[in-house]
């Protein structure tokens, strides 16, 4: 087959599986998060209060839609991958379009706490899927096709373009008040990702998914970017087998040291992980294996079993290497002197 044969190809083999996900909020809850749409008080000119509530777009049951994201199915019974920061809200409503039009009613089983993946469930049978690829393999320059739900209105966009790097790190905006995510790791591709085709896959010239659509660099062309398929595998087995996603978890809070920061606050070294509350938070979760350790606030953690911390091997990173229950030696600075100690990794517990 020719390139553009094969990419026809792709293409009839993926949009199947690829489902438009809406997001419906009543509009009560939506002004106490600090979304009002009249103000203190209602228009004086122009259209009623009522006329303008009545002409917002609503889902079926009623409820105000906020937004829309893109997802694909990869199990038969209903599974289906998206990104996290489109199903974050634990108190709206989604709702899963088929491209056959069919509507399902959307369960959000899992949010990963760390990766911006979620699993989602609907009640069907015998639904096309998608296969996941492997990560791992991607070599920068190889064809890719993006599918998804372009700016929540335009169903089954199409985009081609390259794998143009690897292990990319971006800060991201992940939901509507502003919280911003640090992600990791990502595949950077030139193929048009936007608002809208978050969580639809990225997919090679075999068909098979090798990433989630997730971010956009705005102002910038030709630069988006993927969650690495790997990184859902995990979640997905998880959740079927557990009914959650388990992640071990070491319980701190921390600030990734670089030479700038070195620099700007005049830290000892430039590497590792200072544990450093956020606000309204504490820097070492109560209970957690870090606190049992003895680790405390502006301790910088330099080596996780001799591996040092740094901007291409986060503590994050490292700490996805390991199972729940492993133990590890952790070297650490208190005061400009060097000390280890062992501990054992717990469970990290979804935040809802």
């Amino acid at each position: 087959m020719t390139h553009e044969e094969t990419i026809i190809s792709v293409v009839g083999k993926s949009i199947p599986a690829v489902v438009s996900i809406v997001i419906g909020k009543d509009l009560a809850s939506l002004e106490a998060k600090g979304f009002p749409f009249f103000g203190e008080s209602p228009p004086l000119f122009g259209p009623s209060e009522e006329e303008i509530l009545e002409n917002l777009p609503k889902t079926d049951s009623g409820k105000i839609r906020t937004g829309g994201g893109s997802g694909f199915i990869v199990g038969p019974d209903g599974y289906i991958l998206t990104n996290k920061h489109v199903v974050v809200d634990p108190d709206a409503e989604y709702t899963v379009f088929t491209p056959d039009e069919e509507k399902y009613s959307a369960k959000v089983l899992a949010r990963d706490p760390i990766n911006d993946v979620a699993v989602l469930k609907i009640e069907a049978e015998r639904l096309p899927t998608l296969k996941l690829g492997d990560s791992n393999n991607i070599i920068i320059g190889s064809s890719v096709v993006a599918v998804g739900n372009a700016l929540g209105e335009f169903k089954n966009t199409v985009s081609t373009g390259i794998v143009s790097g690897l292990s990319r790190y971006i800060t991201a905006i992940t939901d509507m008040e502003g919280h911003a995510e640090r992600l990791r790791g990502l595949i950077q591709t030139d193929a048009a990702i936007n608002p809208g085709n978050s969580g639809g896959p990225l997919v090679n010239l075999n068909a098979e998914v090798i990433g989630i659509n997730s971010a956009v660099v705005f102002g910038a062309e030709n630069i988006g970017f993927a969650i690495p398929i790997n990184k859902a595998k995990q979640d997905l087995e998880d959740v079927r087998k557990f009914g959650r996603i388990k992640k071990p978890f070491l319980g701190v809070r921390y600030m990734l040291l670089t030479k700038e920061l070195q620099r700007k606050l005049h830290a000892p070294c430039d590497y590792g992980a200072l544990v450093l509350a956020e606000s309204g938070g504490h820097a070492v979760v109560s209970g957690s294996a870090a606190q049992k350790a003895g680790i405390r606030e502006r301790d910088i953690i330099l080596e996780i079993d001799g591996t040092p911390i740094n901007e291409k091997n986060s503590l994050e990173d490292m700490l996805e290497k390991f199972a729940i229950g492993d133990r590890l030696r952790l070297k650490f600075l208190r005061g400009g002197s060097e000390h280890s100690c062992e501990l054992t990794l717990g469970e990290r517990h979804e935040v809802r």
